[in-house]
């Protein structure tokens, strides 16, 4: 079974605390200093994704209640039950029934499962609508029974995502994981990294992200050592991955729940995550949390060129936590005047904990009659099932600066019947103010609403297929991440605080600059290989680091190194280095090219030639192409090299001319 994080002892942070803000306090932090431009993680809201719940009868591998029952091979009951409240079902295709007697309304019990792709579309498109950026998507030891369960899931959020226009990251928990260090190299290298090459995948600084949660954590389930849980890091950041650390409330300190001696580790993060669940439970203690840790943990990051991520929840529904929203509205607050780099929302869908915000059973109508579990409403306040998704958007919009730094709650806990259903005006006078060869700026004229526009979303339109690309508050846009040579279509939506959506603005169609001849498309972009020996991954050759490279398996040709460009483009030139140092003797590589559209199919577009790496002239080797082609992905096939038996390639640059 899963290990969870649930059950960790709530510190006594109220009689702790360095000082206590009151309810009101409008006292704001130092402006942060962030290390990260804007990105996929960076300036976002991110939430924890589960995606750990199977149903039998619903096809999964695992063939059990996963994680729904403490006994898998039973349905669900009240002496039978992992679960702490009861999620609302209404929108899924698919429901399993459990051995709960029915709900208060008469509707039989029945939950959903994680398996069915229905499932985890229908979440992408509550985080869609909601305006909610990313999601990390929790991965466990792959090694054991669940293993081939959570690799289905990978590739079905991956889907989700590409199909909602959201982003995902991989986030490991190593959480009781015995031979971690070894197995989770193996992981990533074999499986999830494959994952990367999708648009969907979040980038960070242009490199792929990945979250490593549990590092420092001073109890059982995690005895690694600093050495060993360094090497993790420093392994990933090798690959060109922009690497995320969840870690305890008190890793700046190393005291309480952190490990001492992890300073180092902590510090070589790319951002820091710490995890709050089961510290908080009411505005005075997030008070507290405020001033014992935000505030100084975002200035040892400021100090040390490090992002920060720190952790928002809605509350445990059954320790009647949530206020109506008040409780995680005031850590948004919290973080926002702090001056944080991103926000980490524990959980989705974490029905376990009764910490998720995904829909949730609003009144006793909608729980099992014979369960105990209470409802949204418990503190006689009537919630809708959405509520917490509606919250979670207002506070990344408070997060991006589209909503003003507030301590009172926008979001109301029900949108009244009757209420705001007219839709503002479409947006007029769309028109592209700029492109270059990856990129298009866009302006338009600002809509009008009966009550006030909230912000306004900015789809990419494909035949009948509209995919939404980016949100803001302004009039206008920069859409990143482009083909060069390439035609793209855009149409622009208004929406108001109702959720109401305005009809599509005009469309404009821009065409991208052709590629620069002098910008390396490769560089920082995913990579695949063939093979690699020691620690010597393709990752290394897209690192614009010279000294690093990338090596195939010995005496085992053919081989190849692929890089994944990001998007369709025009290529014409690859330049390839070998490591300057002048131990490196002059040798001789036989060498093709091969490209394509997609990961999987390949044309040729180089025959294959020798090609001299040599010290003396900068061991590099420029292979030209007969004319600019378009492709994604570029793949070097590899079969001689006199220097030395495997392929070899300190540097892999794309040129667009």
């Amino acid at each position: 079974m899963g290990v969870t994080r649930r059950v960790f002892l709530r510190a006594a942070i109220a009689t702790t605390a360095v000082g206590t803000v009151g309810a009101t306090g409008t006292v704001l932090a130092p402006t942060a200093s962030a290390a990260g431009a804007p990105g996929d993680v960076v300036g976002k809201i991110t939430v924890g994704y589960q995606g750990w719940f199977a149903c039998i009868g619903d096809g999964a591998p695992i063939n059990g209640w996963w994680h729904w029952t403490q006994n898998w091979g039973q349905p669900p009951s009240p002496t039978n039950t992992g679960i702490s409240c009861w999620p609302d079902v209404r929108e899924y295709t698919n429901t399993y029934q459990t051995s709960y007697a029915a709900l208060g309304n008469g509707q039989p019990a029945k939950l959903f499962s994680s398996y069915d792709q229905q499932t985890v579309n229908t979440h992408f498109l509550w985080m869609q609508q909601n305006n909610i950026d990313t999601a990390a998507l929790q991965r466990f030891n792959p090694t054991g029974g669940e293993g081939p369960t959570r690799d289905a899931m990978a590739t079905k959020v991956r889907s989700a995502a590409e199909s909602y226009g959201r982003k995902f990251y991989i986030m490991y928990d190593v959480s009781n994981w015995t031979n971690m260090q070894s197995e989770i190299k193996t992981d990533w290298t074999n499986k999830m990294s494959a994952h990367t090459a999708s648009s969907a995948y979040a980038r960070q600084n242009g490199k792929p992200v990945v979250c490593i949660w549990g590092f420092g954590f001073n109890d059982p389930n995690h005895p690694f050592t600093p050495d060993a849980c360094l090497d993790i890091v420093n392994w990933f950041k090798n690959q060109g991955c922009y690497v995320i650390g969840g870690v305890p409330r008190e890793w700046r300190t190393g005291t309480g729940g952190s490990q001492s001696g992890f300073s180092g580790v902590y510090h070589a993060f790319n951002m820091i995550s710490p995890w709050m669940v089961g510290a908080i439970g009411n505005v005075t203690e997030a008070d507290n949390a405020y001033t014992t840790y935000t505030v100084p943990d975002q200035a040892d990051c400021n100090a040390n060129g490090i992002d920060f991520q720190p952790c928002v929840l809605p509350g445990d529904v059954s320790g009647r936590q949530r206020a109506h929203g008040d409780f995680m509205w005031r850590q948004f607050y919290n973080m926002v005047r702090a001056g944080v780099q991103g926000i980490y929302i524990s959980m989705f869908d974490e029905y376990n904990e009764g910490n998720q915000i995904a829909k949730t059973a609003e009144t006793q109508a909608w729980v099992p009659t014979n369960s105990g579990f209470l409802a949204l409403d418990e503190d006689g306040t009537a919630c809708s099932s959405d509520y917490y998704l509606r919250l979670t958007g207002d506070g990344g919009r408070m997060l991006k600066g589209q909503l003003a730094l507030t301590p009172t709650r926008p979001t109301q806990p029900v949108v009244v019947s009757g209420g705001d259903t007219t839709p503002p005006a479409a947006p007029g006078g769309l028109t592209a103010t700029g492109h270059t060869s990856d990129s298009v700026s866009l302006s338009w004229n600002t809509a009008t609403d009966n009550v006030g526009v909230s912000g306004y979303r900015v789809l990419r339109v494909s035949g009948s297929t509209s995919t939404q690309v980016g949100t803001t508050g302004s009039t206008s846009f920069t859409v990143t991440g482009l083909g060069a040579s390439t035609a793209y279509t855009f149409d622009v939506v208004a929406y108001d605080a109702a959720g109401n959506v305005s009809q599509p603005s005009n469309q404009v169609t821009v065409t991208t600059d052709p590629p620069s001849s002098t910008t390396n498309l490769a560089l920082h972009q995913p990579t695949s290989e063939s093979s690699h020996t020691q620690s010597y991954a393709s990752g290394n050759a897209t690192d614009s680091d010279a000294n690093t490279y990338w090596e195939s398996a010995n005496n085992a040709f053919p081989q190849w190194i692929q890089v994944d460009l990001g998007a369709v483009t025009g290529v014409k030139r690859i330049v390839l280095r070998l490591p300057p140092a002048a131990a490196w003797a002059a040798r001789t590589q036989t060498i093709s090219v091969q490209g394509g559209t997609d990961a999987g199919t390949s044309t040729q577009l180089l025959a294959s030639a020798g090609y001299t790496f040599d010290p003396a002239t900068g061991n590099t080797a420029t292979l030209t192409l007969p004319s600019t082609v378009t492709t994604r992905y570029v793949r070097l096939n590899i079969t001689a090299n006199n220097g030395w038996p495997a392929g070899q390639v300190s540097e892999l640059q794309v040129f667009g001319a």
